[in-house]
């Protein structure tokens, strides 16, 4: 009898699960439909193979075509040199090679910026250019005036040749699946406040709104991806965030000023310094995978909202969280 009961008791519990988790897809599904029906115009400019196919005759008119890339102090002769360097050629043929075309990167763009109207519907669907920077991997992405510049011979690829010599903790995200994330977070700047005062924990939930935005508006990416981790790193800061906050506690590091933190829980970096026998093993940027954590947390709860989480201040997002690390 007690066993029939309880048979009975772990069906009714797997029929409200199961019928709690089908409601979800359903209003998961109906949201992105209604996201994908905002109208919306995307189109690269490849300004990377224009230059790649023009010599000296052709200057002036692109002079006249993409201002933004020639700045009135430098003289015709840089330009000249540039087009005739061997390395510039082979790098343009590279970008070439791994980009074709960009009816792939144009649907992912469109994509995002449907989502990113969705929730602030003030967003102008900005000009995108794509560009070759010499591979200058601290600026992959540019936005400024109306116009997104992807430099995409950032993203060849994690083991291309033409990344060796840059420490594998950068090349590692130097590849195609980056460039939605790396754009996002160029993007989410245009409605994050910028950090009024300079606590380790407002630097913390500075990214972790940034991170946030990006589990809303790139719903199909991993979090790793998100983050710019490998799957492996990703499971290391998982298995072991109950650690991680506990040393933030115990050194009472939440609300300290010291610019130190940031170099070591906040930058890329190729690992964290707790200065424990865990660092070797352990990726950079932990303090913004706790941000993120925190912001999470802060958004589960029934009175949260996306004004709220940019309206509050840092602290207030904190303590209204009432984060818990996984064990």
């Amino acid at each position: 009898m007690l066993n029939s009961f309880k048979i009975k008791c772990h069906k009714f519990h797997l029929f409200i699960a199961v019928f709690f988790l089908c409601f979800s897809c359903y209003e998961t599904n109906k949201l992105e439909k209604e996201i994908d029906s905002i109208p919306i115009d995307v189109e690269i400019i490849r300004f990377d193979k224009v230059f790649g196919n023009s010599d000296m005759d052709d200057l002036q008119d692109l002079k006249s075509r993409f201002p933004i890339f020639f700045p009135k102090q430098y003289h015709d002769s840089i330009w000249k040199m540039k087009m005739n360097d061997t390395l510039t050629r082979q790098l343009f043929a590279e970008v070439i090679k791994k980009y074709p075309e960009e009816s792939k990167l144009t649907k992912e763009l469109k994509t995002l910026f449907k989502h990113i109207k969705y929730y602030y519907p003030t967003f102008k669907i900005p000009n995108v250019i794509t560009a070759n920077s010499d591979v200058d991997y601290k600026n992959k992405i540019f936005l400024s005036n109306q116009t997104l510049i992807v430099s995409l011979d950032n993203y060849l690829g994690s083991d291309h040749f033409f990344y060796q010599g840059i420490p594998e903790y950068i090349s590692n995200n130097m590849k195609e699946s980056q460039i939605l994330s790396d754009v996002a977070s160029i993007c989410s700047q245009l409605f994050i406040p910028k950090i009024k005062n300079t606590t380790f924990l407002s630097q913390m939930i500075y990214y972790g709104r940034i991170l946030y935005l990006k589990d809303i508006w790139l719903t199909k990416t991993s979090d790793a991806i998100k983050i710019g981790y490998s799957d492996e790193k990703l499971k290391w800061v998982q298995d072991n965030e109950n650690q991680i906050w506990r040393n933030f506690i115990e050194n009472e590091y939440l609300f300290s000023t010291n610019p130190k933190l940031i170099a070591r829980f906040i930058s890329l970096a190729p690992f964290s310094k707790f200065y424990l026998e865990i660092d070797n093993d352990s990726p950079g940027m932990v303090g913004r995978y706790i941000g993120w954590q925190i912001v999470r947390s802060f958004m589960d709860k029934k009175d949260a909202s996306l004004e709220k989480l940019m309206t509050l201040s840092e602290e207030e997002i904190f303590y209204k969280s009432k984060y818990k690390p996984r064990k």
